[in-house]
């Protein structure tokens, strides 16, 4: 009998300890919106996160009538608060001071010559991009010089074209159309060489603007200088793989070990590579190993699989100090961070990621990020990774883009030639009335604010690049040509490992062509920016649509360029599906 109630006693009090509770709640921000994909943490459920549905609205069972709540959101403050099982909790989410301006900007035009643009903010599937303002026309007169970063970033095309191969429309965020002309070789044959081997050399071209009859359009190309192969310092590299269970998907790990494959059958015997791999827990696979012994490496990247949460903070801080202890003087140490982004333990949000890496600028590790997988990627975070880390940022959609990436441009990609590389540009106000530079849209302190301001990028061995404006000219009565240049163009720059700025000056001469003489490179470039501009639905270019851009790029292209030929099939899916939902 005793034993008997001793069961029923035991039974009894062991009911609270399957009670389940339902926690229910909406997360709306403090101007009403109601915020999708907000990422949630219980106390009693440990490191498993839970996300926001439509309209904001939550519900989580939980074993507890009270419970702590997190609650994290890109661009917005951490909420950390008890809740009750037993009402419905209504959480508002304070914006950060930088959300809140950008916002600020957006509604009521405050900064001097900017008008809004009537761009809306949202997020794509749970994806994250940083929110981009489009540069307007600025008038030269009052702001004559202009300033834009250099750095050869590529991962705003390959993320377009996994977009469009999926018969999506594009983010219009995810449109960043400086980046979508890094990733073609756009020299024309009579490119200058560079007349050193620190210096960068320049090309520009002015020509008639095809949206536009009154405008004009200024190319500006710049080369950086090259490494002799013969001289290409060893290699300290730290593979930072993300294998946490979001990226157990064959277009994530799978397709990074395939990568990184890739990467190994080029490395040397004075070459090191460790492996630092995060997905519960931080583990550091590999230590530095000579580059020629490849069975070793490659066995640790076959043994990755995806499991567990995402602790990104560790991890880099791991990354970090392995590339210090086995720092190369006079080499080339960088950290490879591959992920799809989705960070939930430790520090998370994009601002506190921004302190994590920016300390490491001068310690001489560069940081290249590469990013893959859609659904949950979170392209706003790399973005910031890489230009506060002194690196460059690529996005890997297959095992074509990872052999550009990592073999065919490795030169470029992994060995900096140039740090903090910034350009300023000063227009001749006798020639140019109103400029508006294409692209760089994230850069809106650059129309206004000195280039001091500015913070320059990463250049590789060999980069080329190109800016471009849109010019309103006087009158041509008015032109004066007592000074036979549009613009002067100065390029401002330090080697790698060495704080002295090297400054280089250009002068841009005002020689205008007619648009249909113009280079087919300078064409082609016009068909990108075009087909860039109609993805990010840009006010500018009007009375013109995919189908014009198409034209020109079938004009242009070179048929035995694969990427070129890609570019016109990528048009021609995005005129399809965007022209089918708009009849739809």
């Amino acid at each position: 009998m005793k034993q008997y109630l001793l069961v029923c006693i035991l039974c009894c009090s062991a009911i609270p300890c399957i009670s389940q509770y339902f926690l229910r709640g909406e997360i709306r921000d403090e101007k009403g919106r109601q915020l999708e994909r907000a990422k949630i943490y219980l106390a009693s459920k440990g490191n498993t996160p839970f996300y926001s549905g439509n309209f904001g609205a939550f519900g989580i069972l939980c074993p507890y009538p009270q419970d702590t709540i997190t609650v994290f959101y890109d661009g917005y403050e951490v909420y950390k608060k008890p809740v009750n099982t037993k009402v419905f909790n209504e959480i508002v989410l304070k914006m950060l001071p930088e959300t809140a301006s950008l916002y600020a900007n957006k509604l009521s035009s405050r900064t001097t010559n900017l008008e809004d643009n009537g761009e809306s903010y949202f997020a794509t599937l749970g994806e994250s991009y940083s929110s981009l303002i489009e540069n307007q026309f600025v008038n030269a007169k009052n702001y004559p010089e202009t300033g834009f970063s250099i750095n050869i970033d590529k991962a705003s095309y390959s993320n377009i074209r996994r977009f469009i191969n999926n018969g999506m429309y594009v983010p219009s965020n995810a449109v960043r159309i400086e980046e979508m002309l890094n990733y073609f070789d756009l020299r024309g044959p009579q490119f200058p060489k560079p007349k050193d081997s620190a210096g960068f050399c320049m090309a520009s071209t002015l020509t008639s603007c095809p949206w536009n009859e009154n405008n004009l359009l200024l190319f500006i190309q710049l080369q950086a200088p090259k490494i002799n192969l013969d001289n290409i310092p060893p290699n300290n590299l730290v593979l930072l793989i993300d294998i946490s269970g979001s990226m157990d998907h064959p277009s994530k790990l799978p397709l990074l070990q395939s990568a990184f494959k890739l990467l190994v059958e080029n490395l040397r015997p004075e070459d090191k590579v460790s492996i630092v791999t995060y997905g519960g827990g931080v583990h550091v696979a590999l230590n530095a190993t000579p580059g020629n012994e490849k069975l070793k490496i490659n066995n640790i990247i076959d043994s990755l699989y995806a499991d567990g949460d995402t602790p990104g903070e560790s991890a880099i801080k791991t990354a970090y100090d392995i590339a210090k202890n086995n720092f190369i003087p006079n080499g080339n140490n960088r950290i490879i961070l591959a992920t799809d982004g989705d960070f939930n333990v430790g520090k998370t949000t994009e601002q506190e990621l921004e302190q994590l890496v920016s300390y490491q600028k001068q310690s001489g590790i560069f940081l290249t990020c590469l990013g893959v997988g859609m659904g949950n990627y979170k392209d706003s975070k790399l973005e910031i990774l890489a230009k506060k880390g002194n690196g460059n940022f690529a996005y890997i959609d297959n095992i074509h883009e990872a052999e550009k990436t990592l073999i065919k441009e490795f030169t470029k990609t992994m060995y900096a030639v140039a740090v903090d590389a910034y350009a300023n540009v000063e227009f001749n106000a006798e020639i140019v009335k109103k400029y508006r530079l294409i692209g760089f849209d994230n850069k809106r302190a650059a129309i206004i604010d000195t280039t001091s301001l500015l913070e320059g990028g990463e250049v590789g061995s060999g980069h080329n690049m190109m800016a471009v404006f849109e010019i309103i000219p006087v009158s041509n009565e008015k032109i004066n040509l007592k000074d036979p240049n549009i613009a002067q163009l100065n390029l401002s720059f330090h080697l790698p490992k060495h704080p002295q700025q090297i400054t280089q000056n250009f002068q841009i001469p005002f020689n205008p062509i007619n648009f249909n003489n113009a280079p087919k490179q300078i064409k082609l470039a016009t068909s990108i920016i075009m087909f860039g501009s109609l993805l990010r639905q840009s006010k500018f270019i009007k009375n013109y649509g995919f189908q014009d851009a198409i034209n020109l790029a079938q004009s242009s292209i070179n048929n035995s360029n694969i990427s070129e030929q890609e570019l016109l099939t990528l048009m021609q899916k995005a005129n399809n599906i965007y022209n089918y939902r708009k009849k739809k």
